[in-house]
C-alpha cells in the first residue's frame, strides 16, 4: 500500500484555525494546540451568547415599560394582567418601542386598559 502523507490538509486546517485565533493574546494565536482550544472556547461563548442577547433585549423591554407605567401610577405585572384580559394584542417589545418614541399613544393604550 502506498503511504499518504497529510501535510496539505493538515497545513490547510491549521491556517483555518490560526486565522480564526487572529487577535487573541500570546500563543493562543500562535500555536495550534492553544489556538485551537481558545477558538473551540469561543465559539461555545459565542453560542450561549447569542441565546443570552435575546434574554437581555426582553429584559430591557419590560424595565422600561415598568418605569413607564410607575409614573403613569400602574404597575407592571397588573397591565399585563390587564392587557390579556381585555384581549389587546401587543406585545413587550412594541410596548417598549411605543414608550420611548411615542408617549402619547402609550398613555391611550394605559387609558384602554384601565
Amino acid at each position: 500500500m502506498v503511504r499518504v502523507k497529510a501535510g496539505t490538509s493538515t497545513r490547510r486546517k491549521h491556517k483555518k484555525i490560526l486565522k480564526l485565533a487572529k487577535g487573541y493574546w500570546m500563543t493562543r494565536r500562535k500555536q495550534i494546540k492553544k489556538a485551537t482550544e481558545a477558538v473551540l472556547h469561543a465559539g461555545a461563548y459565542a453560542y450561549a451568547g447569542r441565546k443570552l442577547k435575546k434574554r437581555d433585549i426582553r429584559t430591557l423591554w419590560i424595565i422600561r415599560l415598568n418605569a413607564a407605567l410607575k409614573e403613569r401610577g400602574y404597575k407592571y405585572n397588573q397591565f399585563i394582567n390587564a392587557l390579556k384580559t381585555k384581549k389587546i394584542g401587543i406585545d413587550r417589545k412594541i410596548l417598549a418601542q411605543i414608550v420611548v418614541e411615542h408617549p402619547t399613544v402609550f398613555d391611550k393604550v394605559v387609558e384602554q386598559v384601565k
